[in-house]
């Protein structure tokens, strides 16, 4: 089996999928041969755009709101009407806003419910609404697209580095309950090229990488390619991070 088939006939969804770290993901799993389901929220457009790239498979769309678990059980449904199996599940959506970290007043309790919504409780209810799906494959990978935030604890703002450290923490509880038959990790990058963080632009991610040890800026690609490894190669992992950061932490 080389690279261009290792994982045909599993099926993969990819929450966040239609840009950034999620769009790179279902890329890198379509060219190993995954039939890929794209989740979006609001940009369909992009969604659609790149199942149109993809590589022959049942690869398809769907809508996702990680505020509203009915979503993901929806999304279940249709699972079982295409077999009723998911061999991978990359909860790479979520949500954050630029704040300091001393500005108590912008980061409202409102604003810090909804980044702990999007970024904590949405994981837990894909996870929690795929679990039998999950479950049917066998030798199911959950991979929580985390953050050095979660802990580092510097980060867009404090809402979100408590976010990512309570999703580590999920890793870790369901990597002892699911096994054997469901490994959970999280893959958590640093400054990732992307639009993620509004204002972030390159020139910042490139000012930023020439303090850590590899100075470079990490991609999107580099991230995928790190959830691809934990579904393809570390097989006896289970509950912890994979860190995908240049030696930012450092």
């Amino acid at each position: 089996m080389n690279d261009n088939d290792m994982l045909t006939g599993r099926l993969a969804v990819v929450t966040g999928g239609s840009s950034g770290i999620g769009a790179a993901a279902v890329r890198q799993f379509a060219a190993a041969g995954a039939d890929v389901i794209i989740g979006y929220h609001n940009n369909e457009e992009g969604a659609q755009k790149l199942l149109h790239c993809l590589p022959a498979g049942r690869h398809e769309v769907a809508k996702l709101a990680l505020e509203d678990a009915s979503s993901f059980k929806a999304l279940a449904e249709r699972i079982d009407a295409r077999g009723g199996k998911v061999d991978i599940l990359v909860n790479s959506a979520g949500f954050t806003c630029a704040i300091p970290h001393h500005d108590l007043d912008t980061l409202t309790d409102e604003l810090f419910e909804r980044i702990l919504i999007a970024n904590v409780r949405g994981p837990y209810s894909a996870i929690r609404a795929l679990s039998r799906q999950l479950r049917a494959s066998g030798e199911a990978v959950i991979i929580n697209v985390s953050s050095i935030s979660g802990f580092t604890a510097s980060g867009s703002n404090v809402a979100y580095c408590a976010s990512k450290a309570a999703l580590d923490s999920i890793s870790m509880s369901l990597g002892r309950a699911l096994g054997p038959h469901i490994r959970v990790l999280s893959v958590s990058p640093g400054a990732v090229a992307t639009d993620f963080v509004p204002g972030r632009d390159r020139a910042v991610l490139e000012a930023g990488a020439k303090s850590t040890p590899l100075k470079r800026v990490i991609e999107p690609d580099d991230v995928a390619a790190a959830i691809l490894v934990c579904v393809t190669h570390l097989k006896a992992s289970t509950g912890t991070t994979i860190v995908v950061d240049g030696g930012r932490h450092l």
